[in-house]
């Protein structure tokens, strides 16, 4: 039901905003949250709780309503309790099995008994039955369903900085912003409500006076330029050097401040008793709430759990609005400074009950709140047995607060446990981190006003404006929350963790079990580790272990705050889904040949060309068979190019890669692997070197970027007369290939393209069609070619020419797959591929590039040591017989001999050339013999066997490189 219009609500009642929530269709108004809306529509059930499945309503309206979470069409688990109503909403329940009303999961309460603390650590344990058991707890668990054909949601990243970041807007968080601001400090506020103001708009004890403040001073922060207010915006976490990520529905602001103020305040905290999870059994705080923001009532008749003065306001603000304060139940003997409150009260006809407790709240019709059972509180804190029932349809419970220090525990601040506020408070906060507010142990509105002027000037201090003034506050002489606001009853279903159904017995038997260490109690029950991550359960927690091993809080100690302080949507931390693509100079080129791309690192290349009418195995085929037997074309500008220069630069690439440099002749090349320091592969290319002091080089494609920082560090440490240059992204390059490469090559160049003049390996500096090119002999695929590199704006017209040349020839332009085929056939490894994050030189055959009798280079150590010992695999070459119509491994498939694994695939395809399945495959060394047979696992779990091949597949003899051929 909706209560009079009043100012300051946020709610716009001009607006009606329909929606539907379980199949039934609802109004609320623009400002609404989802949970405000269904109570002021009088629904009561809005959820079902995680274990037992019992009926839940609003508990804070404070996002940690977390048995108030909704399933929206393909968003699953949105917050009810702070989610902006938005019209066409159709919402349903999550954790239920046929809808909320008639939810089959209701009866798992029956069975509690069975389903003790723990149960799921001990039980359904048996080898035979717990794939069963598996699958029935992953059917009845988890919360809302997340549908894999939803479109992707793109977010934006912001960077901002600021002098003084106050997180929190309350009345200490303003007062802070206000004192920062006025001794020159540019001040960012942020907080997660709609608007800023925190409980000084709605914990008021029907004083207007408090009113008028809240307005004075939101007057005030609106006019002072140099303070801007995030509403809506919540600081997710702390790290290093105040970098504050900050989250709001629609993007992540990643703030760097100058200084932190933490104004974050408290989370008000249930009072455990029987019952006290049933719908209308809410914190006062989310009653004020209701009835403040949204003009709901959040019940016709009430019964307040108070143990400060804050509680007493509540019940204030509740006569105040036309609601029936049935009693006002104080678990202390007497009111303390509330008594002028109490006083109110009293002459407004409102019972009161100092001294007692309520022990049990009585379920009525569908489960929700019908009364409570009142008992006085004995000398020992327990109730006694005669009890009174007193009929409501709404309890209000207002026993304490634990702060909201979550980013505090995260900036490194140490705490301690301040007796007179009953709460962890900081003791000694780190270098430019301030606190101030509840969080802080100051409670009261005046002192948390003053606390907030005292950490904001300090934070302005901190960063250079103006002197630090004021000094830390004396502690409240009365304390806000109660030491022991629970109830023990025979019957249980008393609740610590409304997330995971967590009962005072729970933790007794937890205790009992040994869990007796805070972390080791929260990870056994599960206290704190759902959705609200204990917000409204971690200090009754602390409370219960403490008096169980008794301890005081402050030996118990707290749990560890990690990031995120709220739950933070993947969409959010993914951002924008930004992937830079690199495309070389040629990539227009290849779009007209009708390229289809893939990715290569971050490079596109063309996979293959599509022919029209043929599919893609036909035209990578096609492909091959024309460098096989005429020539190609493949565009190999995503290569990395590097160039190191200097009177050291062969002593530099000596101690980079594993081979000889030093000897290496002016105008040839050598293959060049690179290892880290543990012996691992991690790069290959070719080295040529153009003059003494001056070598051109080649890195995978993947590898460019990578390899050329880690160069420019090692030359950084070694300080070598040599310089590097990066040349990836400078020069194109292709490679031209085929017997009949020569032919088309020698119309466009003055070069002697005799295999004496250029030998296989030699590099040669010319023109190729009237452009400046470096040629290198190499032969990746396994035919007569050239590598040529050129200007990168000359790209286009090397293209063009080599494929007019061609022509006569029937030159092909080839792609990415056709050059995976023909360097399998020559037996070449792909670094990546037929290699992983542990592959060595000596795993892969290349034993002969690796030279131990150099001085040094980069892995030797390691390399001797590994040569040493028995090697686990061996790199062979697989393949099956020519006519062989079965079924073929898959890369990455296993090799098992004896039951065990033996190897894996690494590349496997089919030759054209030799009409056979031929692959590259790990294997245990004692099976690596050419002539062996090994056993392969399919995908399907069938097994096909392999004969061990000698490797090159393909000439083995390298005869196409010899003028010969």
């Amino acid at each position: 039901m909706r209560l009079p219009a009043s100012s300051g609500e946020w709610i716009d009642r001009s607006k009606p905003v329909e929606f539907s929530f379980e199949g039934q269709t609802f109004k609320g108004y623009a400002g609404d949250t989802i949970s405000s809306a269904l109570w002021g529509a009088d629904v009561r059930v809005l959820g079902r709780s995680f274990k037992y499945h019992r009926p839940r309503g609003v508990l804070s309206l404070a996002n940690h309503d977390t048995n108030a979470l909704h399933q929206w069409g393909d968003q699953p688990n949105v917050r009810a309790d702070v989610t902006p109503l938005v019209a066409g909403m159709t919402l349903t329940a999550v954790n239920t099995f046929g809808g909320l009303a008639g939810d089959k999961g209701r009866f798992l309460g029956k069975m509690a008994r069975f389903l003790p603390v723990g149960f799921y650590y001990k039980a359904f344990h048996t080898r035979k039955l717990f794939p069963m058991w598996e699958r029935m707890f992953r059917a009845m668990t988890g919360l809302g369903a997340v549908d894999l054909a939803s479109p992707p949601r793109t977010t934006p990243k912001a960077y901002d900085f600021c002098d003084v970041l106050v997180i929190g807007a309350g009345p200490s968080g303003l007062s802070a912003a206000l004192a920062a601001a006025a001794q020159g400090a540019d001040v960012a506020v942020v907080d997660e409500n709609a608007r800023p103001g925190g409980s000084a708009g709605y914990q008021l004890g029907n004083d207007s006076a408090r009113r008028r403040l809240l307005g004075e001073l939101l007057a005030r922060v609106a006019a002072e330029p140099r303070i801007r207010v995030l509403t809506g915006t919540y600081a997710a976490g702390y790290y290093k050097d105040h970098w504050i990520p900050l989250v709001s529905a629609d993007r992540m602001l990643k703030m760097r401040a100058g200084s932190v103020v933490v104004a974050s305040g408290a989370f008000e905290q249930p009072a455990v008793f029987r019952n006290n999870d049933l719908p209308g059994v809410m914190l006062a705080s989310a009653a004020q709430r209701l009835m403040y923001r949204y003009g709901v009532k959040p019940a016709s008749r009430a019964v307040l759990l108070v143990a400060n003065a804050d509680g007493y306001r509540a019940a204030l603000d509740l006569h105040a609005q036309g609601i029936t304060v049935a009693a006002v139940v104080d678990l202390r003997p007497d009111a303390g400074r509330a008594a002028p409150l109490a006083r109110q009260l009293a002459q407004a006809g409102v019972e009161l009950l100092p001294g007692s407790c309520i022990v049990e709240a009585l379920p009525g019709a569908g489960g929700l709140c019908a009364g409570a059972r009142v008992a006085t509180l004995q000398a020992g804190g327990t109730p006694s047995a005669q009890a009174r029932e007193i009929a409501c349809d709404g309890i209000l419970m207002s026993v304490g607060w634990a702060p909201a220090a979550n980013l505090l525990y995260q900036a490194g601040t140490r705490m301690r446990f301040e007796r007179a506020v009953e709460q962890f408070v900081p003791e000694q906060l780190p270098d430019g981190v301030f606190a101030c507010g509840r969080v802080n142990g100051v409670h009261e509105l005046d002192r948390r006003l003053a606390d907030g002027t005292r950490a904001g000037s300090h934070a302005a201090a901190a960063v250079g404006f103006g002197s630090p003034s004021g000094s830390a506050l004396p502690p409240e002489d009365e304390c806000p929350s109660h030491p022991w606001p629970i109830v023990e009853h025979p019957d249980g279903k008393n609740f610590v963790d409304f997330d995971e159904d967590l009962q005072l017995k729970d933790f007794c038997n937890a205790v009992q079990e040994g869990f007796d260490n805070i972390e080791l109690l929260k990870r056994f029950s599960t206290n704190g580790m759902g959705p609200s991550q204990g917000k409204h359960s971690n200090m009754n927690g602390l409370r219960i272990l403490a008096r169980l091993t008794g301890k005081e809080p402050q030996q118990v100690g707290t749990t560890t705050a990690r990031p995120f302080y709220h739950p933070v949507p993947m969409a959010i931390l993914a951002g924008r889904g930004f992937n830079p693509e690199r495309r070389t100079p040629l990539a227009g080129r290849h779009d007209a040949l009708g390229a289809k791309w893939m990715p290569a690192g971050a490079w596109q290349r063309p996979e293959f060309y599509q022919i029209a009418g043929k599919d893609r195995l036909a035209c990578i085929r096609e492909e091959v068979a024309a460098v096989r037997s005429g020539v190609g074309l493949i565009d190999v500008g995503t290569l990395g190019k590097l160039e190191v220069i200097g009177p050291q630069a062969a002593e530099f690439l000596e101690r980079v890669y594993t081979s000889n440099y030093a000897n290496l002749k002016v105008g040839m090349t050598r293959y060049a692997v690179m290892c880290d320091e543990s012996g691992v592969v991690i790069d290959d290319g070719v080295v040529a070197r153009l003059a003494d002091d001056h070598f051109y080089f080649t890195t995978t494609t993947s590898g460019a970027a990578t390899v050329y920082r880690e160069l420019s560090r090692l030359n950084t440490m070694w300080r070598l007369d040599c310089g590097i240059v990066n040349h990836t992204g400078a020069f194109a390059a292709v490679n031209l290939a085929g017997p009949k490469s020569r032919e088309v090559l020698a119309g466009l160049t003055g070069l002697d393209l005799s295999a004496a003049a250029f030998p296989y390996l030699a590099v040669r500096e010319g023109e190729v069609a009237g452009i400046p090119a470096r040629l290198m002999r190499v032969g990746f695929v396994g035919e007569w070619g050239y590598e040529i590199h050129v200007p990168a704006s000359h790209g286009g017209a090397l293209w063009d020419a080599l494929m007019q040349a061609g022509k006569s020839h029937a030159i092909r332009p080839f792609g990415v797959e056709a050059q995976r085929l023909l360097r399998l056939e020559k037996g070449h490894i792909i670094i990546g591929q037929d290699t992983d994050g542990l592959t060595t030189p000596l795993e892969v055959g290349m034993d002969w590039a690796v030279k131990m009798n150099k001085p040094f280079f980069i892995g030797q150590r390691s390399l001797a040591a590994i040569g040493k010992k028995q090697r686990k695999q061996q790199l062979a070459g697989i393949c099956f017989p020519v006519g062989y119509t079965g079924a073929v491994p898959l890369e990455c498939n296993l090799v098992i001999d004896g039951g065990d694994i033996a190897g894996r695939v690494t590349s496997i395809a089919f030759s054209p050339s030799l009409g056979r399945h031929i692959g590259l495959a790990f294997l245990r060394p004692d099976l690596a013999s050419a002539g062996s047979r090994v056993s392969i696992r399919l995908s399907d779990g069938a097994m096909v066997d392999a004969e061990v091949c000698a490797t090159p597949f393909y000439d083995p003899d390298n005869l196409k490189q010899k003028e010969a051929a």
